[in-house]
């Protein structure tokens, strides 16, 4: 099944069963007057919000306010209050509370900080962040969709049968297209390959 137009999709449900690159996702919620900026994951919520009723708006320019640094980091610091960034004073931080070193931010870390500065939830501290990362509590879980075009090139390359295509790669992006238009699992098979290999142009 060809993948619709987005004015034809009824619901949520049905948008996810199809494939939509981030650029995509961009231009439907511009033309919805939606928020349109972030990764795809958050264009992804605003859309599931827009299914849902709810309409998330483009955020409105604030002036140049000053900000007022804060010195000492503790477990008790709100990750706003403290404008909390990915960059080497954090990661530093986070080394010191974990004995970890080089630390780095997990991808359940990265999609709560973002979820919560999308929220302007101020009760969120440093602490909750470092509980994420010991998997003590959730805030909000990475969407790993966001990776099914790597996981579907990885293990199309990795299944043998696949190398009577000399350009691997083109052949895997012409499989994908063949996915992603549809209302299949977007995974690599080998039922899949032999399904569809003579559809395979490159």
């Amino acid at each position: 099944m060809e993948r619709p137009e987005f004015s034809e999709i009824k619901d949520y449900d049905e948008f996810c069963k199809y494939y939509w690159y981030r650029e995509e996702l961009t231009k439907i919620c511009k033309e919805l007057g939606l928020k349109a900026n972030g990764s795809k994951i958050e264009l992804n919520n605003v859309i599931k919000a827009y299914f849902f009723g709810d309409m998330i708006l483009p955020e409105k320019r604030k002036g140049n306010r000053s900000k007022t640094t804060i010195k000492e980091l503790t477990l008790s610091t709100g990750l706003i209050e403290c404008g909390f960034t990915f960059g080497n004073r954090f990661r530093e931080f986070f080394a010191e509370q974990t004995g970890v070193r080089p630390f780095k931010f997990n991808v359940d870390m990265v999609a709560s900080a973002k979820a919560v500065k999308e929220n302007g939830d101020e009760s969120f501290t440093l602490g909750d962040l470092l509980d994420i990362y010991y998997g003590k509590r959730t805030y909000v879980k990475y969407d790993k969709s966001a990776l099914q075009w790597n996981k579907f090139v990885k293990d199309f390359c990795a299944d043998d049968a696949t190398k009577i295509f000399d350009e691997r790669l083109k052949a895997a992006a012409a499989l994908w297209r063949i996915v992603r238009d549809s209302d299949m699992k977007k995974e690599y098979s080998r039922n899949l390959f032999e399904k569809y290999k003579d559809s395979i142009t490159i």
